[in-house]
């Protein structure tokens, strides 16, 4: 029973990390349900609806369509949508009942290219994993798919993934790439966020790649192995603003682990004693001994209450699965957990 949550709400899935790539890249997405997991991510883990518009569709099938996979109906409604709405390319995104039914999503895929002509991307999403699986998922595809070009390499051009507000809890790129520039980045592209699929299109033209989240390593070691782009992982430090646990303090910070990792060097210098975590996955490549990834909230619970730490740096609705925790809670929040945008 490691994953019942009894304390904190769910956290976002991987359908909608699948969706939160895919929002701003100009293409048709399907999510592959009856309604309610569309409902999801629009309304709980998509917060760009207020600023930007996005082809973003429920299949809106009904109960028997689903449990019977009428697959036809599927590319039917999809082919109409391609007839109205102006896109480079189709995606579908799984849900728990075609996980459950077995639905042939590379059929599907095969079906829709064939009906409408455009690149169809389908995603065995499940809505039981969390969102970054679905982001790393996605990213890879997209890149495999399209940045298949060796263009010039143009100098000072990075190109950074997992840039999503699930990753960042940002709408737009600008205080990502204001930040960026201020650590020696010279020219940021963030792919996915206020930019489009031109971008990965022309991804081989970048002088190196930076990897802000652990759902975009796949995609950046393909394109490593296939142009050569050297890549690294780190994270825009100045979007945490100032942040001081106390010198000689023992800290835990719990987020994505890239944005740990970026906020443990600052707070190590200022003399602090830092072990970071995280309720997603965590890349043995860029862990350090003591790490700890979280299973589920009892693991967190004894971690937070006899781990002996003076501070935990984490967004404040994991303060539920830590009764018996007294010390200092520093609030950093995630919206993969709580739904708030960064500070």
């Amino acid at each position: 029973m490691k994953k019942l949550l009894k304390h904190i709400s769910p956290l976002a899935p991987d359908d909608s990390g699948a969706c939160s790539v895919l929002y701003e890249l100009g293409g048709i997405t399907v999510i592959c349900d009856a309604g309610g997991c569309a409902g999801n991510v629009c309304g709980f883990d998509e917060p760009r609806w207020f600023t930007k518009r996005s082809a973003l569709f429920s299949a809106g099938l009904r109960d028997m369509d689903a449990i019977l996979g009428r697959d036809a109906l599927l590319v039917k409604k999809l082919t109409l949508i391609t007839e109205q709405v102006d896109a480079r390319f189709t995606a579908i995104v799984g849900t728990p009942v075609p996980a459950v039914i077995a639905t042939d999503m590379k059929a599907l895929e095969r079906m829709s290219e064939k009906r409408t002509g455009l690149p169809c991307l389908a995603f065995r999403t499940d809505g039981t994993r969390l969102y970054d699986c679905g982001e790393e998922m996605v990213y890879a595809r997209l890149f495999e798919q399209f940045a298949k070009e060796k263009l010039p390499v143009k100098p000072g051009r990075v190109g950074v993934l997992g840039a999503t507000p699930l990753n960042t809890g940002e709408l737009t790129s600008e205080r990502i790439v204001s930040a960026l520039k201020k650590q020696g980045y010279e020219d940021p592209v963030c792919f996915g966020m206020d930019s489009g699929l031109d971008d990965i299109i022309s991804a081989s033209g970048c002088e190196r790649l930076l990897v802000i989240a652990p759902s975009g390593v796949k995609a950046a070691r393909l394109m490593n192995e296939r142009f050569g782009t050297p890549f690294e992982a780190g994270y825009p430090t100045g979007l945490f603003g100032e942040v001081s646990a106390g010198q000689g303090s023992r800290v835990l910070i719990m987020h994505q682990q890239f944005a740990a990792n970026a906020l443990r060097e600052k707070l190590e210098a200022q003399g602090c004693e830092v072990t970071c975590a995280s309720w997603f996955s965590m890349r043995p490549t860029f862990m350090r001994e003591g790490d700890i990834q979280i299973k589920g909230e009892e693991d967190f619970c004894e971690l937070a209450v006899n781990g002996g730490f003076d501070v935990i740096l984490a967004d404040e609705f994991f303060k539920r699965a830590a009764k018996g925790f007294t010390a200092k809670w520093i609030d950093l929040p995630q919206f993969a957990v709580s739904g708030r945008l960064g500070k």
